[in-house]
């Protein structure tokens, strides 16, 4: 039974991951001087590319799930000279388990960058056949979907200083393709549930891009609290606590260093803390704490292309987790190769593979830097 609801709770974890991976795989666009290295000159208007549109592949692979191939097609558009590059997109991926996935977003800034504001929905179908569940001895056919709908919405109240607020609700259904399977499900505890959060959002960007930043940090503090009041299946909150910073360094190289903490209260098992590294399926190991750090050197070896070879480690804790046991503790390394599809707005198509312990693997075909 144990080994039952783990299941369960990684395949939740693997769709609500794809909301958060989805978000952070939409390219956000610099302006127009990021491309060469310097900061962005938001006195006059920044100069575009040729084209608006934005059409490129997506995929992943990794020993968990299987392979997942889709596409990301994107509009760009500025509101006025100084604020950043919007973008409008759309995401669609088919997995090889016969899955869908799909997402549409919006990221913008307006009002001479003093407004900021992400938001989307996501559609996910997994579809799952097994001739003998988990070892129960029984065979199993369900499908599993989740619906969900983010917001978050940010000011510039001083300088470089943001605040705001945000909003999540996730609806997760799960049934079987028969009655008998139904049966099943229910024996085993397997239910659909509901999340919906609000929180409050505090952020410091001195970054000069977005999309491919080559100097400043980024601090992000932010918190979602789930409650039954709201909608949720369950009173729980979230706390997340982020910082990146860039080094320039010889010809167009960066050094980009990311300090990450995702902590949780009360949280169901499917909405604990996950190991968010490279390598490692989000959602396979999670705890009630996690925090982790990594480190990527950028080489720019060409006008359009760079290189990265980076590594990190990630740690779970809380309860009976601690950071002295080595099986709580989450390395990886990995290098990528990138090529910059418009310069100008400073988009990066980006391949990358990662490997972390226990045979973990992933192949990465996305837009931008991950962070």
């Amino acid at each position: 039974m144990h080994r039952v609801i783990r299941h369960f709770r990684r395949q939740v974890r693997a769709l609500l991951a794809f909301v958060a991976m989805t978000f952070m795989s939409v390219p956000a666009f610099a302006q127009a001087d990021s491309a060469a290295g310097v900061p962005a000159d938001t006195s006059k208007a920044p100069t575009r590319d040729r084209s608006p549109w934005l059409l490129a592949p997506v995929f992943n692979a990794n020993p968990k799930l299987g392979a997942s191939f889709g596409a990301l097609a994107g509009y760009i558009y500025y509101f006025d000279a100084k604020s950043r590059p919007t973008i409008f997109a759309l995401t669609g991926q088919y997995t090889s388990t016969q899955s869908i996935i799909a997402g549409l977003f919006a990221r913008m800034s307006f009002d001479e960058d003093h407004q900021r504001v992400l938001a989307g929905g996501v559609y996910g179908n997994i579809k799952n056949d097994y001739d003998d569940y988990l070892g129960t001895g029984v065979p199993l056919k369900n499908n599993a979907a989740l619906f969900s709908l983010f917001a978050r919405y940010t000011y510039r109240i001083a300088g470089n200083w943001f605040i705001g607020g945000q909003g999540i609700a996730q609806n997760f259904q799960i049934a079987g393709d028969t009655e008998y399977d139904d049966q099943i499900l229910d024996a085993l505890g397997i239910v659909p549930y509901k999340s919906v959060g609000l929180g409050l959002v505090g952020q410091y960007d001195s970054r000069n891009s977005e999309s491919m930043p080559t100097q400043g940090w980024f601090l992000n503090l932010n918190n979602v609290f789930f409650r039954e009041g709201l909608g949720s299946d369950a009173d729980y909150d979230v706390y997340r606590l982020e910082l990146r910073y860039y080094i320039p360094h010889g010809k167009r190289h960066v050094l980009a260093l990311r300090q990450m903490n995702h902590l949780t209260s009360d949280a169901p098992s499917a909405a604990r803390a996950p190991v968010q590294l490279r390598g490692y399926k989000v959602g396979q190991y999670t705890g009630e704490f996690m925090s982790q750090i990594e480190a990527e050197e950028r080489f720019r070896f060409a006008n359009r292309w760079t290189a990265t070879l980076f590594a990190g480690v990630a740690c779970l804790y809380g309860g009976d987790l601690n950071c002295f046991d080595d099986a709580n503790v989450y390395p990886n390394v990995g290098a990528g190769v990138q090529f910059i599809l418009k310069p100008k707005a400073g988009i990066v198509m980006n391949l990358e593979f990662a490997a972390g312990k226990n045979d973990d693997y992933g192949i990465y075909l996305k837009m931008g830097y991950t962070y």
